[in-house]
């Protein structure tokens, strides 16, 4: 018998390192996908997979989108678990998580606030520093301080090149890598088009890492890194979706204790910002120096067959239906769950 026919038998699956985990406990399972964020075409194939690998599990899942649907169906259809497959605003910014809180329906990911944090760059940014975990130079430009002169003062602050970028967007939406003055007011325009305010940061040449976390508190732990070889260095929305160009090492082929550097690092972001159930930071190691630096922390990584996490599960042994029965069994509240009549 198959692992997934003896799974589904005996309403179990293995997941490495947790344990057993009772399918059958799972109840109804809302997955979240779709949503109304610039992220809607990543979310839906997302969701897809994770409907796919849970109904393959035995789990009583089905797909839910907070675009069509109103989420207080949720708790009127009785669903008794959300993984959440959204991607951007209302998905990952903890507007979602607060409703499910409200709700008393657990869900996958990290709470209210970790969420809303990790989506703002410019938030992420200020924790980090003030626990002293490396990120690269930045300055954020509010709505109401948009004037050209001060526009035209970034490169002199950060130098060339440079990154501008929308602080509450994913996915690599609206980012431009600046390499000449010229460049900065149409980036400016781009990255203004998916948020009021702007976030323009220090480029850091080198070596494009990510790192993976499952679990919560101590009991967290990092994945296997991964190595982005981008063409020529760009990893926009299409390299990082559709396009079969871009190169994923995992092993990562860093040197052991340059791996475990990152994935310290990694820990450490992930625990100090709140987050739990899973998440992924994304970092460079600077060519110069060999430095590490954190860009981001991201609370509802990709779940599509280009995606990150599942691919460093899979050199963790853990496949990919294992890491969607694993996250859900993570499902959790920021406070006690209430009963439901």
């Amino acid at each position: 018998m198959s692992a997934s026919s003896s799974a589904k038998a005996a309403g179990k699956a293995a997941v490495p390192g947790f344990g057993k985990v009772a399918v059958r406990d799972f109840g109804r399972v809302a997955v979240l996908l779709g949503g109304d964020s610039a992220e809607r075409e990543v979310s839906l194939m997302s969701g897809r997979g994770v409907l796919e690998a849970l109904l393959s599990q035995g789990v009583d899942a089905s797909a839910f989108d907070p675009a069509h649907t109103d989420l207080s169906e949720l708790k009127g259809e009785r669903f008794e678990r959300v993984f959440i497959a959204l991607h951007g605003r209302h998905g990952e910014d903890g507007t979602v998580q607060g409703a499910l809180e409200l709700l008393g329906i657990p869900y996958t990911g990290s709470g209210v606030m970790a969420s809303a944090i990790c989506m703002d760059k410019v938030m992420t940014k200020r924790v980090w520093v003030a626990e002293g975990l490396p990120t690269p130079r930045w300055v954020w430009l509010a709505r109401d301080q948009l004037q050209r002169e001060r526009i035209r003062e970034l490169p002199d602050r950060i130098g060339l090149p440079l990154i501008v970028k929308p602080p509450r967007e994913g996915s690599s939406i609206g980012i431009t890598k600046v390499l000449d003055a010229a460049q900065i007011d149409e980036a400016v325009r781009l990255a203004t088009q998916y948020d009021p305010d702007l976030l323009c940061e220090e480029f850091i040449d080198g070596i494009e890492l990510t790192c993976p976390v499952l679990g919560s508190g101590a009991h967290a732990r990092a994945l296997p890194v991964v190595r982005i070889a981008a063409p020529g260095g760009n990893y926009d929305y299409e390299h990082k979706y559709f396009s079969d160009d871009t190169g994923y090492h995992c092993p990562s082929g860093l040197p052991p204790e340059e791996e475990a550097e990152v994935q310290r690092l990694t820990l450490a972001a992930y625990r100090t910002l709140g987050c739990r159930g899973w998440g992924r930071a994304d970092l460079m190691r600077r060519a110069g120096d060999g430095k590490f630096f954190l860009l981001e922390m991201n609370t509802s990584p990709g779940m599509t067959g280009h995606s990150l996490v599942p691919m460093s599960a899979r050199a963790a042994g853990i496949g990919y239906e294992q890491l969607c029965l694993q996250l859900l069994s993570l499902a959790a509240l920021d406070g006690a769950p209430r009963a439901r009549g």
